[in-house]
């Protein structure tokens, strides 16, 4: 499960997601209905046609974990241009009054570097 607080799953939880997922694969070879699987590995219907969808295009790799998610972020470079940015005041970019928000600075950062951030990374 994805938190929207920035968090996520742990190796340990993705690994054990995999091992679902290559049972599922297994499965799958042999030739069981996909509502039986899904039945016997507590997981839904749906995840488990998504799977079958993946391992017949690409065989059991394309069950493999892919890693844990990539979240844009700031480098250093444009943390430097963004306190610049800030430092003239919000009216400079567009808004009515002086009052930093993050929600502010979040759209100041997607329009300056093209980078979508949550409330939370901001």
């Amino acid at each position: 499960m994805r938190c929207p607080e920035g968090g996520g799953l742990t190796a340990e939880r993705r690994a054990f997601r995999e091992r679902i997922r290559f049972q599922a694969g297994m499965r799958f070879a042999a030739g069981e209905k996909t509502a039986v699987i899904a039945k016997d590995l507590r997981v839904s219907v749906r995840s488990v046609e998504r799977w079958r969808r993946a391992w017949r295009e690409g065989g059991m790799e394309a069950l493999r974990s892919t890693g844990p998610a990539n979240s844009p972020t700031v480098t250093d470079a444009q943390f430097a241009v963004l306190e610049a940015e800030l430092g003239k005041g919000p009216t400079a970019h567009g808004f009515d009054d002086e009052r930093w928000t993050v929600a502010r600075v979040q759209t100041v950062i997607r329009r300056r570097f093209r980078l979508s951030l949550s409330v939370a990374t901001v």
